[in-house]
């Protein structure tokens, strides 16, 4: 019998028992179903035959306290049908004899047992551990390296337009006095207790095994008999370097850019890490920013906004544009100048976001105080807080 065909029975229906059955209910079940089914009292039914071998193979499994625990072990591992490995593990059920899975071989007739042996715990404990080279001896599996992260400032220009800055890191690198090897002479051995993988295997319980880093060789797989004196035998020493980075236009502040493959390189041919840098970005006395849009207060007098006026605007690293103020321009209108703002990822512009103020002198001249005078004594039946009580009291 297969496994499949084993985790696909479901024994229980076919005693017709709950799975929390006790061990009394289930005798008393198959007690009532042997006597109904037994081949002495359907004499010339096949059918009734069959039921009966049936009955008598769930009560073997049931009714034995270890093969019921393994029973329901393997069905709740390899759930309706079959296994399905992982990566790895090739395509296609997985079926092996119940001996396998037992540690023994099936007695043969209706009510026969099945012999004693190692159980799921160790057919799952191999199972699990398992690789694409399992069997071919002691090996060591290539390792990533160790992603690093390093911080960045730049000016307020510099992030809108992009630049490239030197950028120093130190890293775990292959020490170059022993060649990586972590022993002096160049010859470690293969680590005894986890064979050269770097890992060690250990009981869970419910027949699953689980893999640690092995203790003694701390996961490399190789023991160093003389100790490189560098780096005391881990076969990894600090190393630094400068790189040229391009931080691309546009990067905002806080932002954290990937550079795929420049970080701590690998061991045993393992690919290299990641380098993440984090980039802070410099106020600007003028300039503002807001996502891909550069912002600007530009103060006007009160006889532009009043009467309206042209206005000059500076841009970032450009020639200045010209605004146009309508007549009666409110303090706080923001304007937009199309095309003159921060790069965005497709290397188009954000826009330049105006924001008008109205600048209240703090000196007049004896004329302009004049001036202000009439234009009061003009205005004096205009109130603008008068809309303002009227709300209020209608609220």
């Amino acid at each position: 019998m297969s496994t499949k065909d084993f985790v696909e029975k479901d024994y229980y229906k076919v005693l017709g028992v709950p799975k929390d059955a006790t061990e009394a209910e289930i005798k008393k079940a198959y007690r009532k179903l042997a006597r109904e089914f037994h081949p002495d009292a359907n004499k010339g039914d096949a059918s009734a035959e069959e039921r009966f071998k049936e009955i008598s193979e769930a009560n073997d499994v049931l009714g034995d306290a270890k093969k019921r625990k393994e029973y329901d072990e393997a069905r709740a591992l390899f759930g309706n049908g079959g296994f399905r490995p992982g990566p790895g593990g090739g395509g296609g059920s997985f079926n092996f004899d119940l001996g396998d899975l037992f540690g023994g071989t099936q007695q043969g007739g209706p009510g026969g047992g099945f012999g004693g042996g190692g159980g799921l715990g160790d057919v799952f404990g191999g199972l699990f551990n398992r690789g694409a080279g399992a069997g071919t001896g002691p090996r060591t599996q290539p390792r990533r390296g160790q992603d690093i992260e390093s911080e960045v400032t730049l000016s307020f220009t510099e992030a809108v337009d992009g630049a490239t800055v030197p950028l120093r890191t130190s890293s775990q690198a292959p020490c170059k006095a022993c060649s990586g090897t972590g022993d002096k002479n160049g010859t470690p051995r293969v680590c005894p207790t986890c064979v050269g993988t770097g890992q060690v295997s250990r009981g869970s319980g419910g027949g699953f095994s689980l893999t640690d880093p092995c203790a003694d060789c701390k996961g490399r797989g190789l023991i160093a008999e003389n100790p490189c004196e560098v780096c005391k035998g881990s076969g990894r020493a600090r190393s630094s370097r400068t790189m040229q980075v391009r931080i691309p236009a546009g990067v905002s502040n806080g932002q954290r850019i990937r550079l795929r493959g420049k970080g701590a390189p690998g061991e045993r041919g393992g690919p290299a890490g990641d380098h993440y840098v984090v980039v802070h970005v410099d106020s600007h006395p003028v300039f503002g920013r807001k996502d891909d849009n550069l912002t600007v207060t530009v103060p006007v007098t009160f006889a532009e906004a009043a009467l309206g006026a042209e206005i000059k605007v500076p841009t970032l690293n450009g020639p200045s544009v010209t605004l146009k103020l309508p007549p009666g321009t409110p303090g706080g209108r923001t304007m937009r100048a199309r095309g003159k703002g921060a790069v965005r990822k497709d290397g188009t512009r954000g826009d330049l976001l105006v924001t008008v103020e109205l600048a209240v002198p703090t000196e007049l001249s004896d004329k302009a105080r004049e001036a202000l005078e009439m234009y009061r004594d003009a205005t004096v039946s205009e109130d603008p807080r008068a809309q303002l009580f009227d709300s209020v009291k209608g609220a």
